[in-house]
């Protein structure tokens, strides 16, 4: 009698156990999905778009700056020219035959400023691409050996994507680059950065260009709007998975990125292959890492670029070639790629329309 209602007692503890733990787990999962349900809003799904509450944006900002992240004066770094810090560069013919250049976008660009030296932290390896001006197709290039992502140094077109707050993320949990624009005030990341499926735009959005080591040297910025196409906000279609984001900064009405930072060219439709860089910010690190290989065609919608080591939260970082020129950004296929591969969905046309629609909305 007594091993029998002994036993009895057990199951039924144990089963109040299970219930209890169900429950708590359940709870959990509840304020979780309730944090990250505060920080989203609708948009308009539809056009792919959502204008972005400045009070919200406000709030943001001065949760990364309450312990994310400092602003510091950026180091005086004239625009185009290389630090004497900044390894040279070997000249080594491209690996890849020539191939015809696509033509530049029409408007002038103003050239991002070189990545200033490398403040404490882990060693920059990486020299942020050849200097400004050299074509890699021609000389000035050569793949990552091994082709392992590294520590780079941090430079001020391309920055790290914070989200505050309980939203289930990281503090910084993707990447960014700066995009030259009429207004000068565009960035460009992946569409899963900013948009969460069915759950909608991320409010709690906060830009830190030059980012490394908890240091803001170009300030915190935060979307007035955010443009995704919408067969991204549809059903989260690979192909499309772009966004571009107008920013502004805080406090500081009239002041344009482009201008504290200078801005990545941006081509649609480049020639594939192209040697190419990729960089971006790991988001269990202050610092960003970069690789060079050639970007090739993984279909007709996607472009790839093999390199080991380029972990969650470089999603969104920029694929440049010829040094600042965009022709992706880390994403689309596999929501970014795996342990030794990176994709992009390809600049294409309909890309084309979204940075069109992006630059042409009101400010």
């Amino acid at each position: 009698m007594f091993t029998k209602v002994h036993g009895r007692a057990v199951r039924v503890s144990l089963l109040v156990g299970m219930c209890c733990a169900v429950l708590i787990g359940g709870g959990g999962f509840l304020w979780e999905l309730r944090g990250i349900a505060a920080h989203l809003a609708e948009g308009d799904p539809a056009e792919g778009s959502y204008v972005q509450d400045p009070e919200q944006a406000d709030r943001a900002a001065a949760a990364v700056l309450d312990g994310l992240a400092r602003e510091v004066p950026a180091q005086d770094v004239p625009v185009g020219e290389v630090p004497e810090q900044e390894a040279p560069v070997r000249e080594t013919p491209a690996p890849e035959a020539p191939v015809r250049e696509t033509p530049a976008p029409e408007a002038p660009v103003r050239e991002t400023p070189a990545p200033a030296p490398a403040p404490p932290g882990p060693t920059a390896q990486g020299t942020g691409g050849p200097p400004a001006g050299v074509h890699w197709r021609s000389g000035g290039w050569q793949p990552s050996d091994p082709l392992v992502a590294r520590p780079a140094a941090a430079e001020p077109a391309t920055g790290a994507l914070f989200s505050p707050g309980e939203d289930g993320d990281q503090d910084h949990h993707c990447s960014a680059g700066v995009v030259h624009s009429p207004d000068g005030d565009l960035i460009a990341t992946a569409a899963h950065c900013v948009y969460r499926g069915s759950f909608g735009f991320r409010t709690n959005l906060a830009f830190a260009p030059g980012y490394r080591d908890g240091e803001a040297p170009y300030g915190i910025w935060v979307p007035t709007r955010i443009d995704v196409d919408p067969r991204w906000t549809e059903d989260q279609d690979p192909d499309h998975d772009v966004a571009f984001l107008r920013m502004r900064r805080p406090g500081r009405p009239g002041e344009r990125l482009e201008d504290a930072t200078g801005a990545h060219t941006i081509r649609f439709r480049p020639e594939l292959p192209a040697p190419a860089r990729v960089v971006g910010y790991p988001n269990d690190t202050e610092h960003p890492v970069e690789c060079f290989n050639t970007a090739r065609a993984a279909g007709p919608a996607q472009l790839r670029l093999d390199c080991a080591d380029v972990p969650d939260g470089t999603s969104g970082g920029p694929v440049l070639t010829d040094a600042h020129t965009l022709i992706g950004v880390v994403g689309g296929r596999d929501g970014g790629g795996d342990e030794t591969t990176s994709y992009s969905s390809r600049f294409d046309e309909a890309v084309r329309a979204l940075y069109e629609r992006a630059v042409a909305a009101p400010r």
